[in-house]
């Protein structure tokens, strides 16, 4: 970054330049009708109650009064304008970090803790919309108040003014310091609620699990454990800022003890007046009511610049997986899938998980993946919708690679069920449909029957508005799988992905659903993982993956005869198994 993260937050204030500006200006006069106060005050000393004049005192009521009006009135727009600029600096800068967080490749999420992406989304946008609205103005204001009030003290008496000078120095010299040493611990307390959001978050999603095996009172340990590290960077942080107060305004209290010592001297000598030494001690408040202000500015700046940092931190990572340019829009696929010497690692550095797989698949065809754990078969699938770009090689979908074409236009003609369904809090209507909200009832209810899901739905009270809850908790697994295949089904792929689908099914609906897949129109080509060799034996095509490799592909028949790998997998799981084909 080449900018520090603060200035960069600047970009977009000046999205919003009318409130930015609107609020500067009411700044302005407010400070103003401020700084006219003690001015006016020593006139009707000087002129009206020393030399016994009702007049000037009147007229300088007036005045005043009229000052505080124009300030009560500029003070409360420039309050609303600022509110206006960081509400729309924090709409803005919400939208565009969520929106970088959805676009950002798998390889990032398999990376980021949720619990620190919740907390760059809610509270560190949060901190930097609290010094916009309040630390940013408090900066402007605490500038125009110290300037224009020293601009009186030197008019009024520049050697009592070189005389206050030095304290407030040794005040700006003291907030500098606490500031080196907060920000810092601003950071590190932002980075240990991150720590503690994702701890809640994991164990809320698995709180079932901790249940289950009875883990409560060590799941609550381990949360007083992340909340004493944010505990003990707070208080620390509060014990150095509640030191620095108690000095400034003892050497704020010397300041004045000091003005009035001195300057009364120069009363009693005729080198100033009464309303001159009460105008001098009320600007010198004023010039040290802004540095006080300073030190809750410097908080909020540490801590917006805490927030910020980690808010870039977010935007500035590259997007690996996106549109080229001049990407096509794929249209309807027939399914044609080739891979052309693909290899493919997670890491830069890390073991290759495919190395020069090639294979050639027709439209329509079923392809079952089968290998042990590791082998490669989910990269298989996660390469053709264009989850992660292979290292080297081709992924060619209808003769076209899948670098070429958008991602939006290839992964509508992709219909994905994965091996851990998520299904979103809503109606189980909502969540077939998400991938074509607009699609009518009858399609829904067809994709569902498609699934073997439409009878266990009609038998819900509510049927298809049934709320099924966070994570559709209200289903069985295999509900919650059948809906997933509905979902894939609705949007009428070309390509259908069946990520070992069918493990939270029993026997029953397992063959209805190969059926339904069986069934769809010959146009489809279905790739699925599974781990049973009874629900791939009917596949056209089967891929023998092992340590990355493909070992060898053909029909049950042909690797039977053929593969002492995948002989040995059938003999493990089919034992007595004699005739070829059953």
């Amino acid at each position: 970054m080449s900018k520090g993260p603060l200035l960069r937050i600047l970009t977009y204030i000046s999205h919003n330049w009318f409130f930015a500006l609107g609020a500067f200006f009411a700044l302005l006069i407010s400070s103003a009708s401020n700084l006219v106060v003690p001015h006016l005050i020593q006139r009707i000393i000087d002129k009206g109650i020393v030399a016994g004049s009702i007049k000037v005192i009147l007229f300088g009521v007036l005045i005043i009064t009229a000052a505080a009006v124009i300030r009560a009135v500029f003070t409360f727009l420039q309050g609303y304008w600022a509110a206006k600029l960081s509400q729309e600096v924090a709409y803005n800068l919400r939208n565009v970090l969520y929106s970088h967080i959805q676009n950002l490749s798998f390889s990032y999420h398999d990376r980021a803790q949720t619990g620190q992406l919740l907390t760059r989304v809610t509270n560190d946008v949060e901190l930097v919309k609290g010094f916009i609205q309040r630390g940013f103005i408090q900066l402007l204001s605490a500038f125009v108040m110290m300037g224009g009030s020293l601009a009186f003290l030197i008019r009024i008496n520049a050697r009592l003014t070189l005389i206050v000078i030095p304290v407030m120095f040794i005040i700006l010299v003291l907030f500098a310091v606490f500031a080196g040493i907060g920000r810092p611990l601003f950071v590190k307390a932002e980075q240990k609620l991150g720590e503690l959001n994702s701890f809640i978050q994991q164990n809320i999603l698995g709180i079932r699990v901790v249940k289950a095996f009875s883990r409560s009172e060590y799941e609550i340990k381990r949360f007083k454990k992340h909340n004493k590290g944010l505990y003990d960077i707070s208080l620390y942080t509060g014990k150095i800022f509640a030191g620095v107060i108690p000095a400034i305004f003892l050497l704020s209290n010397m300041s004045t003890l000091i003005v009035i010592w001195s300057g009364g001297f120069q009363v009693l000598a005729g080198h100033l007046t009464i309303g001159e030494l009460v105008a001098f001690q009320s600007y010198l408040m004023m010039t040290f009511f802004p540095v006080l202000m300073l030190g809750m500015v410097i908080m909020s700046v540490s801590q917006a610049g805490a927030g910020a940092k980690r808010i870039f931190e977010v935007l500035d990572v590259g997007i690996e997986v996106k549109n080229v340019p001049g990407a096509k829009e794929l249209s309807a696929v027939k399914g044609n899938v080739t891979f052309e010497n693909v290899s493919f690692q997670y890491f830069t550095e890390g073991t290759y998980v495919l190395k020069d797989v090639s294979f050639n698949i027709k439209a329509g065809t079923h392809v079952a993946v089968l290998g042990a754990t590791g082998s490669g078969k989910s990269t298989i699938i996660n390469l053709i919708p264009r989850f992660y770009d292979a290292v080297s090689g081709r992924v060619m979908i209808d003769g076209f690679n899948v670098r070429d074409v958008t991602l939006e236009s290839l992964r509508k003609n992709i219909g994905i069920v994965l091996q851990d369904t998520y299904l979103f809090s809503g109606t189980i209507r909502e969540n077939i449909a998400y991938g074509d909200p607009d699609a009518p009832y009858d399609e829904i209810k067809n994709a569902a029957a498609e699934a073997d899901a439409d009878d266990f739905i009609e038998s819900f009270p509510y049927g298809y508005d049934t709320v099924i809850g966070e994570k559709g908790v209200m289903l069985s697994g295999g509900q919650r799988q059948r809906i997933a295949i509905a979902r894939a089904i609705l949007i009428k792929p070309g390509i259908l992905i069946l990520d070992d689908s069918t493990s939270h099914l029993d026997a029953v609906t397992e063959k209805n659903i190969e059926k339904a897949v069986a069934g769809l129109s010959s146009g489809v080509t279905t790739f699925t993982i599974a781990q049973k060799i009874k629900t791939i034996i009917k596949a056209d095509i089967i891929l023998l993956m092992d340590k990355g490799r493909l070992e060898d592909m053909g029909t049950h028949e042909e690797l039977l005869e053929r593969s002492p790998l995948y002989a040995d997998i059938v003999e493990s799981q089919l034992t007595g198994f004699k005739e070829k084909g059953k």
